[in-house]
């Protein structure tokens, strides 16, 4: 999926003006299906792009999660985690390695509507747990 994928065009598709860092932010997203914090996000670009600031990281990641072009996860305590997939699909969370693990389902599950006539935009299903590595004891 990742290397036939026009980084710049998708961005557009997005109503996205890209630039050379929001390039790099949705390359790195797409590339590293890890779900990674915008530190770890900075940590890996920096090297590469010196004018890189944490400033533009953070505020690249808002505006990708607000046209929809990426996905902000808030179930690691520790900090937000940035999902490029947008794909429908859920997430299950370690808490004993802090991995966290896409959860793709034959058919998404039906959730109900909330009552109050609330117009729902986004909905998200979150598993926390000891992944099976954890359980069967693996480091690798």
């Amino acid at each position: 999926m990742y290397s036939s994928v026009n980084t710049g065009e998708l961005l557009r598709q997005y109503g996205i003006r890209p630039s050379v860092q929001r390039v790099a932010v949705m390359d790195y997203l797409l590339a590293h299906r890890t779900h990674p914090t915008a530190e770890e996000i900075y940590g890996a670009l920096a090297p590469q792009i010196p004018t890189l600031s944490k400033t533009t990281v953070y505020n690249t990641l808002s505006l990708l999660v607000e046209r929809g072009a990426a996905a902000y996860i808030a179930i690691d305590p520790r900090g937000a985690r940035f999902d490029g997939d947008t794909s429908v699909h859920g997430h299950f969370f370690c808490t004993e390695c802090g991995a966290l693990h896409d959860v793709f389902f034959e058919q998404p599950p039906l959730l109900p509507e909330p009552e109050g006539g609330h117009a729902v935009a986004c909905a998200q299903i979150y598993y926390r747990g000891i992944c099976a590595d954890c359980r069967n004891g693996r480091d690798d």
